[in-house]
C-alpha cells in the first residue's frame, strides 16, 4: 500500500477530534491564504499557485519544485496545502526511510493512476538531500515525463546536495525565515482559533517575547512551546500564560534584554569593554547574553570589527582580518551556527595584545584638520599628469622613493602647517613593537638623518 501523506481517515480524525493532535498539526494551514510568511512564493501566477490550479496555466502547467529553507518555516505546510487544494493523488516519501524500491513503487502507481483513472500524482519527498545520487537518479524519468509532479524539500543547499539533472528539471524555490511578526500572528491565531486553544488562555507581551526568542524563527517550535506553556497554565487554574510558566515549561530562562532599549547598549558596551580589558570569560558571557536574547548577529559582528581596530590595531595585525572574516561568515550562515563564529572572533580579540594607537592617531589628525591646520599640499606632491602642471611647478622636485637606496626619500610630505607633528605613537605591545622601531627609523630618514 502506498504511503499517502494525509489519508482521508487521518484528515477525518484531525477535523473531528483536533485535541488528539499536537497544536502544530492542528494549526497547519489548509489553504494558501492561511500560510504564514513566504508571500513571495504565493503571489498570483506563482508555481505553487499554478500547482493547485490557481492562476493562469492551471494545474497542468505546474512544474516540479524543490523547496529550500531551514526547519520549521513551512516546507511541509506548503505540501499539505497542495494536498488539500489539488485534485491530484498525493503521496509522501521521506528520504530518511525510503529507498529506490519505494520510489519506483510510487512511480509505478502514478503511471497506473494516469492510465486507469486519468488522475495525476504529486510526490512530496522530504529531506531529499539525504538521497544518494543513485536514488535521486531514479526520480528523473518520472519528472522528465511528468508521471509525477515532484515537490522536494531540503534544508541544505540544493546546489551541493541535489544532482544537476534533477535541479534543471525543477523550479528551485527558496523559503525565507519567518519574522517575529509572522510568528506573532500564528500564535495569536492558535490562542483564539477553534482548531487551537479556543481562547482558554491569554499570552501577555513578556511571555510572548520569550516564546519568540525560544522559537528562533521556527513555527513548529513556537507552537510546541506555546502548547506546553498553555497546558501548564491550565493545570494551575490560570487564565494567563505568565513568563514564569513559559520559563518553567521550556526550561529556558528569559534574558532580561531589550533589543531597542538601554540593555541593548549596556550589554554591547560591556562586551567591547571586556574584550578591551582582555577578560575573555566576561566577553563570552556578554556575547552569550546577546545571542540568547536574539540580537542581530550582524550587529555583534560589526562591533567586533570596530574593536579590532579601536582596541587592538597593529598590536595584532591578524585581529581585523579575523573580525572581518567572522562578519562575512555570519552573513552567510546566520544563527544558530553563527554563534560559533562570533565566539571564535571574541576569544581571539579578547586575548590579543592591545593598542589604541589607530584610534588616537586618527583622532589627533582629525582634531588638527577641524582646527584649521591643513594648508596647501606641497608643490612637489601635487598631480603633474595634466597639461600645464609643470608650468605651475606641480610635481617638480619630487623624488621617487623606489629610486633611492632603502626606498625612503628625504623630502617633505606634510603641509607646512603641520610639518613635524606626530600623530602615530606606537606602543610596544605585541606585534606593534616592530612598528615602534620602524617608525623612528623612517622619520629620521625622511629628515635626511642616518642616510
Amino acid at each position: 500500500m502506498e504511503p499517502d501523506l494525509f489519508t482521508a481517515a487521518a484528515e477525518d480524525r484531525q477535523e473531528k477530534d483536533p485535541a488528539s493532535s499536537p497544536l502544530a498539526v492542528r494549526m497547519r494551514p489548509r489553504t494558501l491564504e492561511e500560510v504564514v510568511g513566504q508571500q513571495h512564493l504565493l503571489k498570483p501566477g506563482s508555481p505553487l499557485r499554478r500547482l493547485v490550479g490557481d492562476g493562469d496555466g492551471g494545474p497542468a502547467g505546474a512544474s516540479s519544485v524543490i523547496l529550500w529553507g531551514p526547519p520549521g518555516i513551512g516546507k511541509t505546510t506548503l505540501a499539505y496545502v497542495v494536498s488539500k487544494a489539488t485534485n491530484k493523488r498525493f503521496v509522501e516519501l521521506s528520504a530518511i526511510t525510503a529507498g529506490v524500491k519505494e520510489v519506483r513503487a510510487v512511480i509505478d502507481g502514478a503511471r497506473r493512476a494516469v492510465g486507469g483513472f486519468g488522475k495525476e500524482t504529486v510526490l512530496f519527498l522530504d529531506e531529499i538531500h539525504r538521497f544518494s545520487k543513485a536514488q535521486q537518479d531514479s526520480l528523473l524519468p518520472a519528472v522528465e515525463n511528468r508521471w509525477v509532479t515532484l515537490i522536494a524539500a531540503t534544508t541544505e543547499n540544493p546546489y551541493f546536495s541535489v544532482i544537476s539533472p534533477l535541479l534543471s528539471r525543477s523550479l528551485l524555490l527558496t523559503l525565507e525565515p519567518l519574522t517575529d511578526e509572522d510568528l506573532k500572528g500564528l500564535m495569536a491565531r492558535a490562542l483564539t482559533g477553534e482548531r487551537g486553544l479556543g481562547g482558554a488562555v491569554t499570552l501577555p507581551e513578556d511571555a510572548e517575547a520569550h516564546l519568540l526568542r525560544v522559537a528562533g524563527g521556527d513555527a513548529r517550535r513556537a507552537l510546541t512551546a506555546l502548547e506546553a506553556a498553555a497546558g501548564a497554565a491550565i493545570a494551575k487554574g490560570e487564565q494567563e500564560i505568565t513568563l514564569q510558566t513559559v520559563e518553567e515549561t521550556v526550561d529556558r530562562a528569559a534574558v532580561r534584554y531589550d533589543r531597542d532599549g538601554d540593555q541593548h547598549y549596556d550589554v554591547a558596551s560591556a562586551l567591547i569593554k571586556s574584550i578591551r580589558g582582555s577578560d575573555v570569560d566576561a566577553a563570552l558571557h556578554y556575547l552569550a547574553r546577546m545571542i540568547e536574547a536574539g540580537e542581530d548577529p550582524r550587529f555583534i559582528a560589526r562591533r567586533l570589527m570596530i574593536s579590532a581596530s579601536e582596541d587592538i590595531g597593529l598590536a595584532d595585525p591578524n585581529a581585523l582580518p579575523i573580525a572581518v572574516a567572522a562578519a562575512q561568515a555570519v552573513a552567510m550562515i546566520g544563527f544558530p551556527e553563527a554563534a560559533l563564529t562570533l565566539s571564535h572572533a571574541t576569544i581571539a580579540l579578547a586575548l590579543a595584545p592591545k593598542s589604541n594607537t589607530a584610534t588616537t592617531a586618527i583622532g589627533a589628525a582629525l582634531a588638527d584638520v577641524r582646527g584649521g591646520l591643513a594648508g596647501p599640499v606641497p608643490p612637489h606632491l601635487r598631480d603633474g599628469h595634466y597639461k600645464g602642471a609643470a608650468k605651475l611647478g606641480h610635481a617638480q622636485g619630487y623624488v621617487y622613493p623606489h629610486d633611492v637606496p632603502g626606498g625612503i626619500a628625504a623630502q617633505q610630505y606634510a603641509p607646512d602647517a603641520i610639518h613635524g607633528r606626530r600623530y602615530y605613537e606606537p606602543t610596544r605591545h605585541g606585534a606593534e613593537a616592530r612598528y615602534a622601531d620602524v617608525v623612528e627609523r623612517v622619520r629620521a630618514r625622511l629628515k635626511g638623518e642616518g642616510i
